[in-house]
């Protein structure tokens, strides 16, 4: 195998822990099968986020467009609306992809007892970014994201890291 002599050796991807989400979320909507796969809106009914550099409250009215392929994959859309603990509005964006082994399907169903799943038996990573005109805050327009998503009661939660 040869290698290509453009191509420099660079360090390694690192990263630093931003803070921890929670999304309490509304009943899903059924949007349906499309072109695209069947689509269902899981809305943002409120929740918190909690980190070293900000935290604050998740606000209503976002949500995530999921689409689900043939194979039961998810692919995330997500729109959020952040607002610090010192009145800042940030918005979060992010998709990303959630698989689910096709023997957990029938326990992820049970809305009752699906938090209770090992995030280690699926498959659930983001990529989230920000816009936001709050000048202290402004550093995270220039920031990439990558997130681990879990199942919580009554809704959905990610650990967030910067990539540094």
């Amino acid at each position: 195998m040869t290698t290509d002599p453009r191509l420099k050796k660079i360090g390694e991807i690192r990263t630093a822990h931003l803070f921890d989400i929670a999304v309490d979320l509304n009943s899903p909507l059924p949007i349906g099968s499309g072109p695209f796969g069947r689509r269902v809106l899981f809305g943002a009914a409120g929740g918190t986020f909690n980190g070293p550099k900000l935290y604050g409250n998740v606000l209503p009215g976002g949500g995530d467009w999921a689409l689900f392929d043939s194979d039961g994959t998810m692919a995330l859309d997500v729109r959020l609306t952040l607002r610090t603990h010192d009145g800042a509005l940030v918005h979060m964006t992010y998709g990303g992809r959630w698989v689910t082994p096709p023997g957990m399907r029938d326990a992820l169903a049970d809305h009752d007892g699906r938090h209770r799943i090992d995030p280690a038996d699926y498959y659930f990573r983001t990529n989230p970014l920000f816009e936001t005109g709050a000048e202290s805050y402004a550093w995270l327009n220039h920031t990439v994201c990558v997130g681990s998503g879990y199942l919580i009661e009554g809704g959905i939660a990610y650990r967030i890291f910067q990539v540094l």
